[in-house]
């Protein structure tokens, strides 16, 4: 019992600590109230008009089919305050609505019963947000290629897809699977999730143009900031990825001018593939494929759709600092890993996201040790410690839609890696990794769903271990004092840290390696006749401060 009260007490002070900083706006945007819970999405039936030349969402509709989960006559769905509601259908009435912000109460003629199946039918337009800094600060990206083509692409992690299209924006809801039809200007092709079902022209009397009609499907629960469209002057190629007896379909989207340069840099793909599968598992959304959309900013995780942006670099930008020297594209492995971390396993609250972050920074290392060896990937993790920052927490505040610290990606990276090495066992390490990615496959969780389980298949209570590295900013700092007593030396140490932590360090005497076990208190260990000036923490193994004392 005591763990799970940890757990809660902790969770506690992250929100008391924040709560002061936030408004009704957000609580409507990040809380599960009854007006949330009392349904449960199955279908999303997206179709989307683009004006390009307007910058505008041209009348537009979302059809969302669902299940009632307790009886209702009121409904939230979310949609920008910017955006237009146009007509909300249900059953050939126009339903009457009320909206507090981005919040969209909706009223029914009736009420809906606890197991009943319906939908309502929601028409919009509107100008969409401009992505401000894409992908980290979202939007609609409205850019134009080296031969001035209309390049448009969307990123809404955080802000959430009812930016551009309403739906039940909160991430503990999922549709079991979704229809994106997307019209835009000829001659642009358009690149959404999932698989493209059928592509058409027809002419717009809003646009007073002839227009092309793609429809995609995406046949596996989708989380909504994942929903993405992609238009421009794209050529489409393909590859396969071999597994057993099972064929992965490849497909690259590109702009026209870069498709020989793409053919060649994406090689590293398959490889790739390769590493994740034995560590991860089999590529979740095997049905959908596998695709790289070049998009005009970064990258982002969209599922079976993953934004690329990087230019054809080795690194981040052609900056070797993320990939710790390995010329490796970064944003390809990176956006990639969030398949299995983020879209596979989603998290109900974006308080969470370190678990999306963390564990697919950490499936980088994953990527590089499969790859470039044990070694390496030793350098490589503990490259990730210059990013660090230890600012603030890394679990932010629930029910209010904030995401805590930068520190979710690295930090918790080299969290895991200090957990491996805590477990002491790579095969058990290794099994639990696969085994998170397989039993939450297609889930929404809690980060303690993942926390509970670790502890139950190490059989170790580790609360106070998440806790430390998770909800409080600073690093535990070992802290010690060697004592020359004659011919032998002592040392004294402890944990500076939050009460109770207790983890076990190794560290070397310049002959052989040993664990101690440090907590609070000052303890006193006799390291016999050794020089003092060998003796060293195996602090590459671990995410942790160290201070000599005087």
């Amino acid at each position: 019992m005591r763990k799970y009260l940890l757990i809660i007490f902790s969770i506690f002070i992250v929100n008391f600590t924040f709560s002061q900083d936030f408004t009704k706006k957000d609580s409507l945007r990040g809380e599960l109230t009854n007006f949330r819970t009392c349904y449960d999405v199955t279908f999303y039936n997206l179709n989307v008009t683009i004006d390009d030349k307007e910058k505008f969402i041209e009348r537009s509709f979302n059809e969302i089919s669902f299940v009632v989960k307790s009886d209702f006559q009121t409904l939230q769905i979310d949609l920008a305050l910017n955006m237009e509601i146009l007509l909300i259908q249900f059953e050939d009435q126009e339903l009457d609505y009320t909206r507090e912000f981005d919040a969209v109460f909706i009223d029914f003629p009736r009420l809906l019963k606890a197991g009943e199946e319906s939908k309502i039918k929601v028409w919009y337009d509107g100008h969409p947000r401009k992505a401000v800094n894409a992908p980290w600060d979202g939007g609609f990206s409205w850019k134009k290629d080296k031969n001035n083509n209309p390049w448009i692409g969307v990123s809404c992690q955080g802000l959430g897809a009812s930016v551009w299209w309403p739906c039940k924006d909160h991430q503990s809801d999922e549709p079991d699977s979704m229809r994106i039809t997307v019209s835009a200007r000829k001659p642009l092709q358009i690149i959404c999730n999932g698989n493209l079902r059928s592509e058409t022209t027809i002419w717009s009397n809003y646009l007073q143009d002839s227009l092309n009609r793609s429809e995609w499907f995406v046949s596996y629960p989708i989380n909504n900031y994942n929903v993405t469209l992609n238009i421009g002057d794209y050529v489409h190629f393909q590859d396969q990825y071999i597994s057993g007896k099972d064929t992965l379909d490849l497909s690259y989207y590109v702009l026209s001018y870069n498709e020989e340069k793409a053919r060649e840099h994406f090689r590293q793909v398959k490889p790739m593939m390769g590493c994740f599968e034995r560590f991860l598992g089999k590529y979740p959304f095997w049905d959908d494929g596998y695709a790289l959309v070049e998009t005009p900013y970064l990258g982002m995780e969209h599922q079976s759709a993953i934004a690329y942006g990087n230019d054809y670099l080795p690194g981040y930008r052609g900056s070797l600092g993320y990939s710790g020297g390995l010329e490796f594209d970064y944003i390809i492995i990176h956006e990639t890993g969030h398949e299995w971390w983020g879209n596979s396993i989603t998290t109900n609250d974006i308080a969470d996201m370190w678990i999306h972050e963390g564990f697919c920074t950490y499936s980088e290392a994953l990527y590089v040790e499969c790859i470039y060896g044990y070694d390496q990937m030793l350098e490589y993790v503990n490259n990730q410690k210059r990013f660090i920052r230890n600012k603030s927490p890394i679990v932010g505040c629930y029910h209010v839609n904030h995401q805590g610290s930068g520190d979710m990606y690295q930090k918790a990276s080299v969290m895991l890696h200090t957990l491996r090495t805590l477990i002491k066992d790579d095969q058990l390490w290794f099994s639990i990794i696969r085994e998170i990615s397989d039993k939450y496959k297609y889930k929404t969780i809690n980060a303690s769903d993942i926390m509970t389980f670790i502890m139950q298949r190490t059989e170790k209570d580790l609360t106070v271990f998440f806790s430390q590295y998770l909800n409080n900013a600073k690093l535990p700092e070992f802290q010690y004092q060697l004592i020359k007593e004659g011919r032998n030396t002592t040392i004294k140490y402890r944990w500076e840290s939050i009460d109770m932590f207790d983890m076990p360090l190794l560290v070397n005497s310049g002959n052989e390696d040993f664990w101690i076990y440090p907590n609070n208190s000052w303890k006193e260990m006799s390291l016999g006749k050794i020089d003092s000036r060998e003796f060293s923490v195996k602090e590459e193994l671990f995410l942790l401060d160290i201070k000599k004392v005087k």
